[in-house]
Protein backbone atom coordinates (compact mmCIF):
# COMPACT_ATOMS: atom_id res chain seq x y z
CA UNK A 1 0.00 0.00 0.00
CA UNK A 2 2.99 2.48 0.94
CA UNK A 3 4.90 1.94 -2.42
CA UNK A 4 1.12 2.17 -4.66
CA UNK A 5 1.11 5.50 -2.60
CA UNK A 6 4.51 6.52 -3.65
CA UNK A 7 4.53 5.33 -6.96
CA UNK A 8 0.98 7.59 -7.18
CA UNK A 9 2.06 10.50 -5.89
CA UNK A 10 5.90 10.76 -6.83
CA UNK A 11 5.72 8.19 -9.59
CA UNK A 12 8.53 5.57 -10.62
CA UNK A 13 12.09 5.97 -10.54
CA UNK A 14 13.10 6.25 -14.62
CA UNK A 15 15.59 3.91 -16.09
CA UNK A 16 16.29 6.19 -18.99
CA UNK A 17 19.71 8.26 -18.90
CA UNK A 18 17.64 12.01 -19.46
CA UNK A 19 16.69 13.76 -22.46
CA UNK A 20 19.09 14.90 -25.16
CA UNK A 21 17.79 18.40 -25.58
CA UNK A 22 17.57 20.25 -29.13
CA UNK A 23 17.76 24.05 -28.94
CA UNK A 24 16.00 25.80 -31.87
CA UNK A 25 18.90 25.97 -33.84
CA UNK A 26 19.25 22.71 -34.33
CA UNK A 27 15.44 21.44 -34.76
CA UNK A 28 14.10 24.44 -36.31
CA UNK A 29 10.65 24.58 -35.00
CA UNK A 30 9.61 28.19 -33.89
CA UNK A 31 7.33 29.07 -31.46
CA UNK A 32 5.21 30.79 -33.28
CA UNK A 33 4.49 27.81 -35.75
CA UNK A 34 2.13 26.51 -32.47
CA UNK A 35 -1.27 27.20 -32.49
CA UNK A 36 -2.38 29.87 -29.89
CA UNK A 37 -4.72 27.47 -27.64
CA UNK A 38 -1.61 25.34 -27.37
CA UNK A 39 0.43 28.09 -26.27
CA UNK A 40 -2.06 29.56 -24.45
CA UNK A 41 -2.69 26.06 -22.25
CA UNK A 42 1.11 25.32 -21.58
CA UNK A 43 1.54 28.57 -20.35
CA UNK A 44 -1.18 28.79 -17.88
CA UNK A 45 -0.05 25.51 -16.89
CA UNK A 46 3.22 26.87 -16.77
CA UNK A 47 2.35 30.11 -14.34
CA UNK A 48 0.81 27.63 -11.92
CA UNK A 49 3.84 25.88 -11.39
CA UNK A 50 3.48 22.54 -13.11
CA UNK A 51 5.56 21.29 -16.35
CA UNK A 52 4.27 21.01 -19.40
CA UNK A 53 4.99 20.44 -23.27
CA UNK A 54 3.83 20.20 -26.75
CA UNK A 55 4.08 16.20 -27.34
CA UNK A 56 3.66 13.89 -29.60
CA UNK A 57 2.27 14.06 -33.60
CA UNK A 58 2.16 17.80 -33.31
CA UNK A 59 6.02 17.95 -32.64
CA UNK A 60 7.38 14.78 -34.96
CA UNK A 61 4.90 16.77 -37.73
CA UNK A 62 6.73 20.02 -37.34
CA UNK A 63 10.25 18.82 -36.98
CA UNK A 64 9.06 16.77 -40.87
CA UNK A 65 7.80 20.19 -41.91
CA UNK A 66 4.34 18.98 -41.54
CA UNK A 67 1.03 20.74 -40.67
CA UNK A 68 -0.22 19.05 -37.56
CA UNK A 69 -3.92 18.40 -37.53
CA UNK A 70 -3.86 18.41 -33.35
CA UNK A 71 -1.71 19.76 -30.26
CA UNK A 72 -1.37 17.77 -27.30
CA UNK A 73 -0.07 18.95 -24.13
CA UNK A 74 1.55 16.46 -21.31
CA UNK A 75 2.12 17.70 -17.98
CA UNK A 76 3.13 16.71 -14.36
CA UNK A 77 -0.36 18.31 -13.09
CA UNK A 78 -3.04 15.65 -12.50
CA UNK A 79 -6.58 15.40 -14.70
CA UNK A 80 -7.76 17.16 -11.44
CA UNK A 81 -5.22 19.79 -11.49
CA UNK A 82 -5.82 20.46 -14.74
CA UNK A 83 -9.56 20.69 -14.87
CA UNK A 84 -9.51 23.20 -11.91
CA UNK A 85 -7.12 25.94 -14.23
CA UNK A 86 -9.40 25.64 -17.00
CA UNK A 87 -13.29 27.01 -16.50
CA UNK A 88 -14.04 25.51 -20.41
CA UNK A 89 -12.59 22.04 -19.92
CA UNK A 90 -13.72 18.87 -19.41
CA UNK A 91 -12.30 14.93 -17.94
CA UNK A 92 -13.02 12.15 -20.38
CA UNK A 93 -12.04 8.46 -20.91
CA UNK A 94 -11.75 5.61 -18.23
CA UNK A 95 -8.86 3.56 -19.58
CA UNK A 96 -6.78 6.57 -19.92
CA UNK A 97 -8.31 10.17 -18.13
CA UNK A 98 -6.85 12.88 -19.95
CA UNK A 99 -8.67 16.61 -20.10
CA UNK A 100 -9.98 18.27 -22.91
CA UNK A 101 -9.79 22.13 -22.44
CA UNK A 102 -11.31 24.53 -25.41
CA UNK A 103 -10.66 27.56 -26.92
CA UNK A 104 -13.26 29.17 -29.22
CA UNK A 105 -13.92 26.11 -31.43
CA UNK A 106 -10.68 24.29 -30.93
CA UNK A 107 -9.65 21.76 -28.62
CA UNK A 108 -6.30 21.29 -26.46
CA UNK A 109 -6.09 17.74 -25.27
CA UNK A 110 -3.94 18.04 -22.12
CA UNK A 111 -2.29 14.50 -20.42
CA UNK A 112 -0.81 13.60 -16.90
CA UNK A 113 2.34 12.15 -17.20
CA UNK A 114 1.88 8.13 -16.97
CA UNK A 115 4.64 5.45 -15.41
CA UNK A 116 6.55 3.17 -17.05
CA UNK A 117 4.86 -0.16 -17.12
CA UNK A 118 8.06 -2.30 -15.35
CA UNK A 119 7.27 -5.77 -15.48
CA UNK A 120 6.15 -6.95 -11.69
CA UNK A 121 5.82 -3.53 -10.42
CA UNK A 122 2.27 -2.27 -9.48
CA UNK A 123 0.79 -5.72 -9.46
CA UNK A 124 -2.06 -5.03 -6.89
CA UNK A 125 -2.60 -1.49 -8.34
CA UNK A 126 -6.10 -1.19 -9.09
CA UNK A 127 -5.21 1.71 -11.41
CA UNK A 128 -3.40 -0.30 -14.19
CA UNK A 129 -5.07 -3.56 -14.92
CA UNK A 130 -3.61 -6.15 -17.61
CA UNK A 131 -4.99 -9.15 -18.78
CA UNK A 132 -3.18 -12.61 -19.28
CA UNK A 133 -1.66 -12.06 -22.23
CA UNK A 134 0.05 -8.87 -21.67
CA UNK A 135 -2.99 -6.53 -23.06
CA UNK A 136 -3.08 -3.34 -20.80
CA UNK A 137 -7.00 -3.15 -19.86
CA UNK A 138 -6.45 0.46 -17.48
CA UNK A 139 -3.57 2.47 -16.85
CA UNK A 140 -3.89 5.81 -14.53
CA UNK A 141 -1.09 5.36 -13.13
CA UNK A 142 1.62 8.71 -13.33
CA UNK A 143 5.23 9.39 -13.19
CA UNK A 144 7.45 11.46 -14.50
CA UNK A 145 8.44 12.69 -17.60
CA UNK A 146 11.06 9.87 -18.41
CA UNK A 147 8.36 7.52 -17.69
CA UNK A 148 5.78 8.98 -19.96
CA UNK A 149 8.32 8.94 -22.94
CA UNK A 150 9.18 5.76 -22.07
CA UNK A 151 5.53 4.11 -22.10
CA UNK A 152 4.56 6.25 -26.06
CA UNK A 153 4.69 3.83 -28.32
CA UNK A 154 7.34 5.24 -31.43
CA UNK A 155 10.72 6.76 -30.62
CA UNK A 156 9.19 9.81 -33.32
CA UNK A 157 5.83 10.22 -31.11
CA UNK A 158 7.83 10.62 -27.75
CA UNK A 159 9.27 13.91 -28.52
CA UNK A 160 8.46 16.84 -26.03
CA UNK A 161 8.22 20.98 -27.28
CA UNK A 162 9.24 23.30 -24.27
CA UNK A 163 7.28 25.82 -25.76
CA UNK A 164 9.05 28.42 -23.23
CA UNK A 165 12.59 27.72 -24.38
CA UNK A 166 11.98 26.46 -27.61
CA UNK A 167 13.35 23.38 -27.11
CA UNK A 168 12.97 19.65 -28.27
CA UNK A 169 13.44 16.78 -25.66
CA UNK A 170 14.22 13.71 -26.42
CA UNK A 171 14.38 10.48 -24.81
CA UNK A 172 15.16 7.82 -27.55
CA UNK A 173 16.33 9.01 -30.61
CA UNK A 174 13.39 10.33 -32.04
CA UNK A 175 14.85 13.24 -33.58
CA UNK A 176 17.37 10.67 -35.52
CA UNK A 177 14.64 8.55 -36.26
CA UNK A 178 12.66 11.15 -37.85
CA UNK A 179 15.76 12.23 -40.05
CA UNK A 180 16.13 9.09 -41.23
CA UNK A 181 12.60 8.60 -41.65
CA UNK A 182 12.49 5.17 -39.49
CA UNK A 183 9.23 4.22 -37.43
CA UNK A 184 10.48 1.96 -34.48
CA UNK A 185 9.19 1.14 -31.91
CA UNK A 186 10.13 1.91 -27.91
CA UNK A 187 11.10 -1.14 -26.10
CA UNK A 188 10.59 -4.65 -26.70
CA UNK A 189 8.22 -4.49 -29.79
CA UNK A 190 6.44 -7.96 -28.56
CA UNK A 191 5.83 -6.58 -25.64
CA UNK A 192 4.64 -3.51 -26.32
CA UNK A 193 2.05 -4.61 -29.05
CA UNK A 194 0.68 -6.85 -26.68
CA UNK A 195 0.13 -4.05 -24.23
CA UNK A 196 -2.21 -2.81 -26.74
CA UNK A 197 -2.42 -4.88 -30.74
CA UNK A 198 -3.45 -1.03 -31.98
CA UNK A 199 -0.08 -0.46 -32.38
CA UNK A 200 0.24 -2.92 -35.13
CA UNK A 201 -2.75 -0.62 -37.10
CA UNK A 202 -0.90 2.35 -36.07
CA UNK A 203 2.90 1.06 -37.54
CA UNK A 204 0.84 0.27 -40.78
CA UNK A 205 -0.88 3.95 -40.60
CA UNK A 206 2.28 6.04 -39.78
CA UNK A 207 4.55 4.41 -42.04
CA UNK A 208 1.58 5.12 -45.00
CA UNK A 209 1.20 8.60 -43.97
CA UNK A 210 4.83 9.74 -43.24
CA UNK A 211 6.25 7.91 -46.02
CA UNK A 212 8.41 6.26 -43.51
CA UNK A 213 10.07 2.61 -43.37
CA UNK A 214 9.32 -0.16 -40.46
CA UNK A 215 12.43 -0.84 -38.66
CA UNK A 216 12.54 -4.83 -38.57
CA UNK A 217 12.61 -5.05 -35.27
CA UNK A 218 9.68 -3.63 -34.69
CA UNK A 219 8.15 -5.23 -38.17
CA UNK A 220 9.32 -8.52 -36.60
CA UNK A 221 6.57 -9.60 -33.95
CA UNK A 222 3.58 -8.13 -36.30
CA UNK A 223 2.79 -11.68 -38.38
CA UNK A 224 2.52 -13.81 -34.96
CA UNK A 225 0.32 -11.02 -32.85
CA UNK A 226 -1.77 -9.89 -35.46
CA UNK A 227 -4.90 -12.36 -34.29
CA UNK A 228 -4.74 -9.96 -31.47
CA UNK A 229 -6.68 -7.40 -33.03
CA UNK A 230 -9.43 -9.68 -32.75
CA UNK A 231 -10.02 -8.77 -29.11
CA UNK A 232 -10.44 -5.37 -29.60
CA UNK A 233 -13.21 -3.48 -29.28
CA UNK A 234 -15.20 -3.08 -32.69
CA UNK A 235 -15.60 0.70 -31.99
CA UNK A 236 -12.08 1.27 -31.09
CA UNK A 237 -11.18 -0.61 -34.09
CA UNK A 238 -13.39 1.39 -36.40
CA UNK A 239 -12.05 4.43 -35.13
CA UNK A 240 -8.42 3.34 -36.16
CA UNK A 241 -9.47 2.09 -39.54
CA UNK A 242 -10.99 5.45 -40.53
CA UNK A 243 -8.19 7.53 -39.54
CA UNK A 244 -5.98 4.78 -42.02
CA UNK A 245 -8.65 5.70 -44.52
CA UNK A 246 -9.17 8.85 -43.92
CA UNK A 247 -5.22 10.20 -43.72
CA UNK A 248 -4.82 11.10 -46.94
CA UNK A 249 -2.55 7.95 -47.79
CA UNK A 250 -5.45 5.06 -47.91
CA UNK A 251 -4.32 3.77 -50.76
CA UNK A 252 -0.55 3.03 -49.80
CA UNK A 253 -1.76 2.83 -46.35
CA UNK A 254 -4.25 -0.20 -47.32
CA UNK A 255 -1.48 -2.00 -49.13
CA UNK A 256 0.71 -1.69 -45.98
CA UNK A 257 -1.77 -3.43 -44.28
CA UNK A 258 -1.57 -6.24 -46.77
CA UNK A 259 2.30 -5.95 -46.81
CA UNK A 260 1.59 -6.44 -42.41
CA UNK A 261 -0.87 -9.37 -42.52
CA UNK A 262 -3.29 -7.14 -41.16
CA UNK A 263 -5.76 -6.77 -43.54
CA UNK A 264 -7.11 -10.71 -42.57
CA UNK A 265 -9.68 -10.19 -39.92
CA UNK A 266 -9.03 -6.84 -39.02
CA UNK A 267 -11.57 -5.30 -41.38
CA UNK A 268 -13.61 -8.26 -42.96
CA UNK A 269 -14.60 -6.34 -45.67
CA UNK A 270 -11.31 -5.73 -46.90
CA UNK A 271 -10.67 -9.60 -46.48
CA UNK A 272 -12.80 -9.42 -50.02
CA UNK A 273 -11.49 -6.97 -51.78
CA UNK A 274 -8.39 -7.51 -51.22
CA UNK A 275 -8.81 -11.27 -52.85
CA UNK A 276 -11.17 -10.01 -55.47
CA UNK A 277 -9.69 -8.28 -58.73
CA UNK A 278 -13.07 -6.59 -59.82
CA UNK A 279 -13.31 -5.83 -56.07
CA UNK A 280 -9.70 -4.27 -56.02
CA UNK A 281 -9.83 -2.14 -58.55
CA UNK A 282 -13.15 -0.15 -57.18
CA UNK A 283 -11.50 0.31 -53.60
CA UNK A 284 -8.22 1.28 -54.95
CA UNK A 285 -10.31 4.13 -57.68
CA UNK A 286 -12.33 4.87 -54.53
CA UNK A 287 -8.78 5.50 -51.92
CA UNK A 288 -7.29 7.14 -54.69
CA UNK A 289 -10.06 9.67 -55.35
CA UNK A 290 -10.03 10.49 -51.33
CA UNK A 291 -6.27 10.63 -51.27
CA UNK A 292 -6.44 13.43 -53.58
CA UNK A 293 -9.55 15.14 -52.46
CA UNK A 294 -7.50 15.25 -48.70
CA UNK A 295 -4.35 16.65 -50.35
CA UNK A 296 -5.84 19.43 -52.33
CA UNK A 297 -7.48 20.96 -48.90
CA UNK A 298 -11.07 19.03 -48.87
CA UNK A 299 -12.98 16.82 -46.95
CA UNK A 300 -14.34 13.40 -46.98
CA UNK A 301 -17.23 11.66 -45.96
CA UNK A 302 -16.43 8.68 -43.74
CA UNK A 303 -20.16 7.24 -45.14
CA UNK A 304 -18.90 7.61 -48.92
CA UNK A 305 -16.14 5.64 -47.77
CA UNK A 306 -18.07 2.87 -45.84
CA UNK A 307 -20.50 2.89 -48.67
CA UNK A 308 -17.57 1.75 -51.48
CA UNK A 309 -16.21 -0.45 -49.01
CA UNK A 310 -19.76 -2.64 -49.26
CA UNK A 311 -21.02 -1.78 -52.38
CA UNK A 312 -20.20 -5.56 -53.35
CA UNK A 313 -21.37 -6.99 -50.56
CA UNK A 314 -24.65 -5.08 -50.90
CA UNK A 315 -24.86 -6.16 -54.74
CA UNK A 316 -24.62 -9.74 -53.83
CA UNK A 317 -27.20 -9.39 -51.54
CA UNK A 318 -29.38 -7.40 -53.95
CA UNK A 319 -29.23 -10.12 -56.67
CA UNK A 320 -29.63 -13.69 -54.15
CA UNK A 321 -33.21 -11.49 -53.01
CA UNK A 322 -34.19 -11.03 -56.24
CA UNK A 323 -33.77 -14.61 -57.16
CA UNK A 324 -35.42 -15.57 -54.56
CA UNK A 325 -38.24 -14.08 -56.00
CA UNK A 326 -38.41 -10.31 -54.52
CA UNK A 327 -39.13 -7.12 -56.82
CA UNK A 328 -36.26 -4.97 -57.56
CA UNK A 329 -36.77 -2.37 -55.14
CA UNK A 330 -38.04 -4.32 -52.62
CA UNK A 331 -34.82 -6.46 -52.94
CA UNK A 332 -32.80 -3.24 -52.85
CA UNK A 333 -33.45 -2.12 -49.75
CA UNK A 334 -33.80 -5.25 -48.11
CA UNK A 335 -29.99 -6.12 -48.87
CA UNK A 336 -29.04 -2.50 -48.09
CA UNK A 337 -30.39 -3.01 -44.71
CA UNK A 338 -29.03 -6.46 -44.21
CA UNK A 339 -25.60 -5.44 -45.29
CA UNK A 340 -25.48 -2.98 -43.00
CA UNK A 341 -26.25 -4.93 -40.04
CA UNK A 342 -24.13 -7.63 -40.96
CA UNK A 343 -21.10 -5.37 -41.37
CA UNK A 344 -21.90 -3.77 -37.73
CA UNK A 345 -21.41 -7.06 -35.94
CA UNK A 346 -18.11 -6.74 -36.84
CA UNK A 347 -17.37 -3.07 -37.14
CA UNK A 348 -19.23 -0.48 -35.15
CA UNK A 349 -19.68 2.01 -37.69
CA UNK A 350 -22.38 4.90 -36.28
CA UNK A 351 -26.08 4.42 -37.60
CA UNK A 352 -25.81 8.42 -38.77
CA UNK A 353 -24.00 7.13 -41.15
CA UNK A 354 -26.46 4.66 -42.70
CA UNK A 355 -28.82 7.36 -44.25
CA UNK A 356 -26.06 8.75 -46.73
CA UNK A 357 -24.72 5.19 -47.32
CA UNK A 358 -28.43 3.78 -48.48
CA UNK A 359 -28.87 6.97 -50.31
CA UNK A 360 -25.83 6.71 -52.81
CA UNK A 361 -26.85 3.17 -52.40
CA UNK A 362 -30.16 3.59 -54.32
CA UNK A 363 -29.36 6.13 -56.51
CA UNK A 364 -27.21 3.90 -58.94
CA UNK A 365 -30.29 1.94 -60.38
CA UNK A 366 -32.20 5.58 -60.81
CA UNK A 367 -28.73 6.89 -63.17
CA UNK A 368 -29.97 4.57 -65.53
CA UNK A 369 -33.17 5.75 -66.12
CA UNK A 370 -32.97 8.51 -68.88
CA UNK A 371 -36.03 8.60 -70.14
CA UNK A 372 -39.41 10.93 -68.95
CA UNK A 373 -39.19 13.60 -65.95
CA UNK A 374 -36.87 10.96 -64.14
CA UNK A 375 -33.44 12.39 -65.14
CA UNK A 376 -34.50 15.91 -64.14
CA UNK A 377 -36.10 14.82 -60.51
CA UNK A 378 -32.88 13.06 -60.07
CA UNK A 379 -30.80 16.31 -60.54
CA UNK A 380 -33.10 17.82 -58.02
CA UNK A 381 -32.29 14.55 -55.41
CA UNK A 382 -30.08 16.16 -52.44
CA UNK A 383 -27.48 13.58 -52.53
CA UNK A 384 -27.22 14.11 -56.55
CA UNK A 385 -23.46 14.84 -56.29
CA UNK A 386 -22.53 11.87 -54.07
CA UNK A 387 -24.75 9.39 -56.22
CA UNK A 388 -22.77 10.64 -59.24
CA UNK A 389 -18.94 10.74 -57.33
CA UNK A 390 -19.88 7.09 -56.86
CA UNK A 391 -21.08 6.00 -60.12
CA UNK A 392 -17.95 7.85 -61.68
CA UNK A 393 -16.15 5.50 -59.20
CA UNK A 394 -17.73 2.73 -60.62
CA UNK A 395 -17.02 3.18 -64.26
CA UNK A 396 -13.48 3.61 -63.60
CA UNK A 397 -13.34 0.66 -62.03
CA UNK A 398 -15.75 -1.25 -64.87
CA UNK A 399 -18.59 -1.76 -62.75
CA UNK A 400 -20.29 0.59 -64.65
CA UNK A 401 -20.19 1.30 -68.18
CA UNK A 402 -18.41 4.83 -69.85
CA UNK A 403 -21.59 5.65 -72.32
CA UNK A 404 -23.76 6.40 -68.49
CA UNK A 405 -21.33 8.57 -67.07
CA UNK A 406 -20.76 10.51 -70.55
CA UNK A 407 -24.08 10.79 -71.03
CA UNK A 408 -25.11 12.42 -67.42
CA UNK A 409 -21.84 14.29 -68.10
CA UNK A 410 -23.44 16.06 -70.79
CA UNK A 411 -27.00 16.00 -69.31
CA UNK A 412 -26.03 18.09 -66.32
CA UNK A 413 -24.14 20.49 -67.94
CA UNK A 414 -26.48 21.11 -71.31
CA UNK A 415 -29.18 24.27 -71.65
CA UNK A 416 -32.64 22.71 -71.59
CA UNK A 417 -33.23 22.75 -75.06
CA UNK A 418 -30.49 20.08 -75.39
CA UNK A 419 -31.56 17.91 -72.51
CA UNK A 420 -34.72 17.83 -73.69
CA UNK A 421 -32.85 16.53 -77.26
CA UNK A 422 -31.06 13.63 -75.07
CA UNK A 423 -34.25 12.66 -73.76
CA UNK A 424 -35.67 11.92 -77.24
CA UNK A 425 -32.44 10.45 -78.08
CA UNK A 426 -32.10 8.10 -74.75
CA UNK A 427 -35.78 6.81 -75.62
CA UNK A 428 -35.50 6.49 -78.96
CA UNK A 429 -37.56 7.87 -82.26
CA UNK A 430 -40.85 7.22 -80.46
CA UNK A 431 -39.75 8.78 -77.32
CA UNK A 432 -41.72 11.76 -76.44
CA UNK A 433 -40.27 15.03 -75.89
CA UNK A 434 -40.53 16.33 -72.42
CA UNK A 435 -41.54 19.89 -72.01
CA UNK A 436 -38.15 21.87 -70.90
CA UNK A 437 -37.72 23.06 -67.32
CA UNK A 438 -35.58 25.99 -65.45
CA UNK A 439 -32.62 25.03 -64.94
CA UNK A 440 -31.21 24.38 -61.85
CA UNK A 441 -28.69 27.95 -61.43
CA UNK A 442 -25.37 27.04 -59.47
CA UNK A 443 -26.22 29.63 -56.96
CA UNK A 444 -29.42 27.03 -55.81
CA UNK A 445 -27.18 24.06 -55.80
CA UNK A 446 -23.97 26.14 -54.30
CA UNK A 447 -20.12 25.33 -55.67
CA UNK A 448 -19.38 21.36 -56.77
CA UNK A 449 -17.70 20.05 -53.88
CA UNK A 450 -19.55 22.29 -51.40
CA UNK A 451 -22.83 21.33 -51.75
CA UNK A 452 -24.80 18.51 -48.20
CA UNK A 453 -24.75 15.54 -50.67
CA UNK A 454 -20.97 15.71 -51.52
CA UNK A 455 -18.56 13.30 -50.16
CA UNK A 456 -16.57 16.66 -48.71
CA UNK A 457 -19.41 17.31 -46.49
CA UNK A 458 -18.74 14.95 -43.79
Amino acid sequence: MIRRWFNKVLGKTSTATGPVIYPVAQHGIQRNRIHPCALKTTRTLADAGYAAFVVGGAVRDLLLGREPKDFDIATDATPEEVRALFRRSRLIGRRFRIVHVYCGQDTIEVTTFRAQNIQGENEDDDDRVTAEDGMLLRDNVFGGQEDDAARRDFTVNALYYDTENEEVWDYHGGVGDARKRRLKMIGDPATRFREDPVRMLRAARFAAKLDFHIDPATRAPIAELAHMLERIPSARLFDEMMKLLMSGHAERGVRQLRAEGLHHGVLPMLDRILDDTPRQRFLHAALHDTDERIRNGQSAAPAFMLACLLWFDMQAAWAKLQESGQTQQTALFDAMDDTLERQRTALAFPRRMDGMIKEIWALQPRFEQRNGSRPFRLLDHPRFRAGFDFLLLRARSGDAPDELVDWWQRFQDAPDDARAEMLVESNGPSGKKRRPRRRRSRSDAGPAGENADTPASQ
